[in-house]
């Protein structure tokens, strides 16, 4: 389970971490920085996933794979494209460096040789062992051990300790401490979008306390602006609009999915909970209002009203946006090229792509001249209404059973007659 709030404060803690430290590069040669995207750039599209366009080796055995250490180290008739700690008798090497023009890898009309460099680079990873890395989305986060520092600079967090550590390689000395208010303000933009106050940028710099900066980043992430700001980025990923898209860009009323993201950061939801409502809140035993305005997370896609356009068409490519959606938000992969064939540059199959297509292809929405079905929402005063009205129905019903001509009373026929309170923008 995740917190919203530790995870955005740790972001912005290691944003600035990410920028000044990298670990000092291993004598080693990295799989993942430095060989994989040789092989992606130059060798996938023939010896990749793909296996309808996979070449070389013994048909048998699917053919020559490079983009699994299986596939490169699999007896393709006496040879095997990396044996590892002999560059001299793989035939990867053999093929990157022969100068007979049927041989030579990848082929002249598939395009750039590798460079010189690129060939060195996969000398030495043959040379050391050949080993494989899974790409870092497709591996579990694993926290890294804080770095150990004799002395020379502040630490106030583990963030320091890596940041410090990277300095120290470079031979570089600790900037000094921002001031107070400069700080105040550095926390405030980042966690509400909005600089401080001066009584609260003053406040702040007149508190001496141990925890002070702790309690004024509490004071900040209490805010309602947090959700606010922080609901933008969200927002953005969920594909969020006013309005529908495509030819002329009707109005879409769709605010209280904007008003559920915000409330739900605010509220600090746990991760799981907030991903679980906004894929599946419908499919919960007893949804709420709020689990069932969570779904609209997927009716944010395009809809078409033009004159003329074929409906299911634009249905599909509203599913088709939905399952590109889910894995870039979720996952942190692109699925899109799996739609049209086995992705060639990640273990994404066509049949993955559309099982995963299958699920939401279960929907009831359809590409029509509107955009329903639709969940009507109550202002509050328009619940309280509502709700009046309600308790008042046996009443009437009881005086119209005794005289069907009854007027209905006057203090109800003005409640009924009330004019209906449009929601201003900034009522929204």
């Amino acid at each position: 389970m995740m917190d919203f709030k530790p995870l955005t404060y740790a972001m912005l803690a290691g944003s600035l971490a990410s920028s000044l430290w990298a670990a000092p590069a291993p004598d080693a040669v990295d799989f993942n920085r430095e060989i994989r995207p040789i092989l992606s750039g130059k060798c996938f599209l023939c010896h990749g996933p793909d296996g309808d366009e996979r070449k070389g080796g013994r048909k048998d055995s699917g053919g020559l794979r490079l983009d699994t250490e299986e596939g490169a180290r699999i007896d393709l008739g006496g040879y095997a494209a990396v044996v590892p700690g002999d560059s001299a008798k793989s035939e990867l090497y053999l093929r990157i460096t022969t100068d007979d023009e049927d041989e030579v890898m990848p082929p002249p009309k598939h395009g750039k040789p590798l460079e010189a460099r690129e060939v060195a680079l996969l000398q030495r990873w043959i040379s050391e062992g050949g080993k494989y890395a899974k790409h870092w989305a497709y591996q579990k986060p694993v926290r890294p051990a804080v770095p150990e520092l004799k002395s020379g600079f502040v630490l106030q967090n583990p963030i320091d300790h890596f940041v410090a550590t990277r300095l120290q390689a470079e031979g570089l000395a600790q900037a000094p401490e921002a001031d107070r208010r400069t700080l105040a303000r550095r926390v405030a933009l980042d966690l509400t979008g909005l600089p401080p106050t001066l009584e609260e940028a003053d406040a702040y710099a007149a508190d001496t306390r141990p925890d002070a900066h702790a309690r004024y980043v509490d004071a900040m992430l209490a805010k309602p602006a947090f959700g606010e700001h922080w609901a933008r980025m969200w927002l953005d990923l969920a594909r969020y609009a006013d309005s529908a898209g495509y030819a002329d860009d009707p109005e879409r009323t769709i605010w209280a999915f904007r008003d559920y993201v915000i409330r739900s950061l605010n509220e600090n939801k746990p991760f799981d909970k907030f991903t679980l409502e906004q894929l599946a809140g419908d499919l919960l035993e007893k949804p709420t209002e709020e689990q069932l305005v969570a779904t609209a997370f997927h009716r944010n896609t395009q809809t078409n009203n033009e004159g003329g356009t074929d409906d299911e068409e634009f249905r599909n490519v509203a599913i088709v946006d939905r399952v590109n959606t889910t894995m870039a938000v979720w996952m942190g992969t692109t699925m899109a090229c799996a739609q049209c064939h086995t992705h060639k540059y990640d273990p994404i199959t066509q049949q993955e792509y559309f099982s995963v297509f299958a699920i939401l292809n279960n929907t009831e929405d359809a590409d029509r001249g509107n955009e329903a079905p639709v969940f009507s929402m109550f202002t509050e005063q328009q619940l309280k209404d509502k709700t009046e009205l309600e308790k008042m129905v046996p009443e009437l019903e009881a005086r119209l059973k005794q005289d069907p001509k009854a007027a209905i009373p006057a203090d109800i026929a003005a409640l009924m007659a009330k004019p209906e309170k449009k929601r201003s923008d900034a009522d929204r």
